[in-house]
């Protein structure tokens, strides 16, 4: 079977530090991404390019973020089939919740997976879940992946109880 890519696009090199984290865990899982800035306002024909194209050149899953009225990830999502996921970027006073609501509030036969805002790591982890619908190395990198987020509450729940436990003598 082919190996889908990720797309990772976000509106401006200002969200590159919230959206470079899902490349790291992309990295991480050996999946391949590429990152790409594509501005549904400043750049619409390039987005409507982008979109239409996706499928063609091989990616599986769109991660999408976007600040502010955060238009990208749902005009992407109107331009293709694949599967789209929206994180909203912190922009400004109204610190990302400007940009969940626009991401959020698409209308119906327009689905945009939605993350908190600035949690790249999480749409990461959604497109990987996607990807491991038909990738068994990838749905087995993520049985793995989270054995270990157990393990790290475990060993945390561990601390607390032997913090609590030497405060009490």
């Amino acid at each position: 079977m082919k190996t889908s890519k990720v797309a990772i696009i976000m509106g401006s090199e200002t969200d590159l530090k919230v959206m470079s984290v899902a490349a790291d865990l992309l990295k991480e899982f050996g999946v391949p991404f590429e990152l790409k800035i594509v501005s549904a306002h400043r750049t619409p024909e390039a987005m409507v390019d982008f979109a239409k194209g996706a499928r063609d050149a091989g990616f599986g899953v769109i991660i999408a973020g976007a600040g502010g009225a955060a238009h990208l990830p749902g005009m992407v999502a109107s331009l293709t089939t694949l599967p789209v996921i929206g994180v909203p970027v912190t922009v400004g006073k109204l610190e990302g919740i400007d940009a969940l609501l626009s991401i959020l509030q698409m209308p119906k036969g327009v689905p945009v997976a939605t993350v908190a805002v600035d949690n790249a790591a999480n749409a990461a982890l959604l497109a990987l879940r996607m990807l491991g619908i038909a990738h068994e190395k990838t749905a087995k990198k993520l049985e793995t992946y989270r054995h270990g987020q157990i393990k790290k509450v475990r060993d945390m729940n561990r601390r607390v109880k032997k913090a609590k436990a030497s405060k009490s003598k």
